[in-house]
């Protein structure tokens, strides 16, 4: 089914896709890819909830793709419009030719929000709010472009948004010179490993988790690191450090507590086992005036792959949140 450049997406329908031409970049040609759950008349009879008049725009972290189906579901059930992007490099988006998830600096993902928001605007103008959301590395990508953009937008949701290194900032600015120096002499450089697959353990269905997915997309130890990606985000994340000054409302969700450690061990189905999630509490409050921070016991680092009561208390936390947007 094609509906305006829009094809039957690879979650089947009631999920569509759009793709988004970008040009092209040393790599070649560079695209992004929109998605959007056609709503049926069940879906809105819910309209009115406390996102009624609300556009929400997922945009997922490292390694990673849209394929939160319930996500979807559950948001648009609140009243909103969702949409999810899977950004240049990534998932849909990844192309033969690229390297997976290469970027020299994030605000060049710009280009892929703008391309999203006019998509999105074509399908409906007028007097809609947006609310864009995101996880992980998603997360501080949405963040920084908040804050160029503020008279875009009227919230923000955080899932795990990687705001801080693992360690700290003291940490983040002794090693970012020696990553600086690397992605200005080679930023497709080749950096040790790092990812023990843990996390892939706790959601995949074929570990500790419930959920299946395309590992081409998400692979189970990750994408390998680079420089140029990594001095990026430590550019990115001194940014929040120094503070955004956001004059809207975010709501930032993490789990109660972090499990970074070499071996394998059964708690880690019930925590964090990517970012220091205390770290990243304590960074949050330089995002702006108005932040909810939102522990959740037994959340995982994506939240909204946690088990069933902790996505409960999830889509509650965005149900409540979102009725003090006015």
């Amino acid at each position: 089914m094609t509906q305006g450049g829009w094809t039957e997406d690879v979650l089947g329908a009631p999920y569509e896709r759009l793709e988004l031409p970008l040009g092209e970049d040393l790599e070649g040609p560079v695209v992004a890819t929109l998605v959007r759950r056609r709503r049926s008349p069940a879906d809105l009879l819910h309209a009115r909830g406390p996102l009624h008049g609300v556009d929400v725009l997922y945009v997922h972290g490292w390694s990673d793709y849209f394929f939160q189906t319930e996500l979807a579901e559950r948001i648009e059930r609140l009243g909103a419009r969702f949409h999810s992007l899977d950004l240049r490099k990534y998932g849909r988006s990844l192309r033969p030719h690229q390297t997976p998830g290469h970027i020299g600096d994030l605000a060049t993902y710009d280009e892929d929000i703008g391309a999203a928001l006019d998509a999105i605007a074509s399908e409906h103008r007028g007097g809609r709010r947006l609310v864009p959301m995101g996880h992980s590395t998603g997360g501080l990508t949405l963040s920084l472009w908040a804050a160029r953009h503020q008279e875009l937008v009227s919230g923000l949701i955080l899932n795990s948004p990687w705001l801080e290194f693992q360690a700290d900032s003291a940490v983040r600015a002794f090693i970012a010179p020696l990553v600086k120096l690397g992605a200005q002499r080679n930023p497709l450089a080749p950096l040790p490993a790092v990812d023990p697959g843990f996390y892939t353990r706790t959601v995949s269905a074929s570990g500790e988790g419930n959920w299946t997915y395309d590992q081409r997309w998400r692979p189970e130890r990750g994408f390998a690191l680079h420089p140029g990606w990594l001095d990026a985000v430590f550019e990115g994340q001194a940014t929040v450090e120094r503070g955004l000054g956001l004059e809207i409302p975010a709501l930032v969700m993490l789990s109660d507590k972090s499990m970074l450690q070499p071996r394998w061990d059964d708690g880690m189905a019930h925590a964090d086992v990517a970012l220091n999630v205390d770290v990243v509490a304590r960074r949050a409050l330089s995002l702006g005036e108005e932040v909810t921070v939102r522990r959740l016991r037994g959340a995982l680092h994506d939240v909204v792959l946690s088990t069933e009561p902790v996505r409960e208390r999830a889509y509650d936390t965005i149900g409540r949140w979102a009725a003090t947007l006015g």
